[in-house]
């Protein structure tokens, strides 16, 4: 009975959906954290009558014909790339993002990767590194006597050294943008890597034309929405049972079936 394997594709894909979901959930907190969406397909269709099909000699046709879906699978898991809320931290070396753009952080292995976090902090060298000492780039070097650290809205970095008036600027950060930001991977750890989809990177200056602008002493929150997730999540819930249904009122008419007489 087709409805068995149909109900059990309906199933397989809220188990999805409610993953998702609660992958959303659990980074409600996480700073920088872009929600995701499932998105389903329809799975091919079986004609039993095709539509058009010809039913007389006189050039009468099908007007509908008769098909039967096979049930649904996966498209994606689109991520949702709104802005989050600015969150004010008293940390001069926490920075948001007020618009397009992703830090560029150089991981362990050379390679450069992209997170929306900017909850940074200093090394025992004086670079400005991710949580997972992850350094900055463009690097960052923050002198031993610096006794304060002012970054603008462009990504100019000044520091304020004992003895000395006037600031002085020890780098400039960059943004990276792309064509395709939902086609960025995620490696975990706030960060995304490069792929075909997302296409290349295009850096350029926080304020500058298609790029945000930089907010030093905040980071940007999660845009998980609690209220719409929670509803989505019994939305999900509510499908999974009734394609459960499917498979038990489907499984009753095999039983019934089985308990003919000849």
């Amino acid at each position: 009975m087709q409805a068995l394997r149909t109900a059990a594709t309906g199933m397989a894909a809220q188990q999805l959906n409610v993953e998702v979901i609660s992958n959303n959930i659990a980074n409600m907190n996480t700073v920088g954290f872009k929600r995701q969406r499932a998105e389903f397909q329809d799975l091919l269709y079986q004609n039993l009558e095709r539509a058009g099909a010809q039913t007389s000699d006189s050039g009468t046709v099908v007007p509908t014909g008769v098909q039967i879906g096979a049930g649904v699978k996966a498209g994606s898991t689109y991520r949702i790339t709104q802005q989050g809320t600015m969150t004010a931290t008293g940390n001069k070396y926490d920075l948001a993002i007020n618009g397009r753009g992703y830090f560029q952080v150089l991981t362990p292995t050379g390679e450069t990767a992209y997170t929306r976090a900017g909850n940074f902090a200093i090394s025992d060298q004086g670079k400005l590194v991710t949580t997972d000492g992850y350094e900055v780039q463009p690097g960052i070097t923050v002198p031993p006597d610096a006794v304060d650290v002012t970054v603008s809205k462009t990504g100019q970095v000044q520091v304020t050294q004992q003895g000395v008036a006037a600031p002085t600027t020890v780098g400039q950060l960059q943004l990276a943008t792309f064509v395709n930001e939902g086609g960025l991977e995620a490696i975990g750890g706030n960060l995304f890597m490069e792929s075909g989809a997302s296409g290349a990177a295009t850096q350029g200056a926080p304020a500058s034309t298609g790029y945000g602008e930089l907010l030093q002493g905040y980071t940007e929150a999660s845009n998980v929405d609690p209220v719409s997730e929670i509803t989505a999540l019994i939305i999900a819930q509510r499908a999974y049972e009734m394609n459960s249904k499917v498979v038990t009122t489907a499984d009753n008419m095999l039983a019934a079936t089985a308990q003919l007489k000849g």
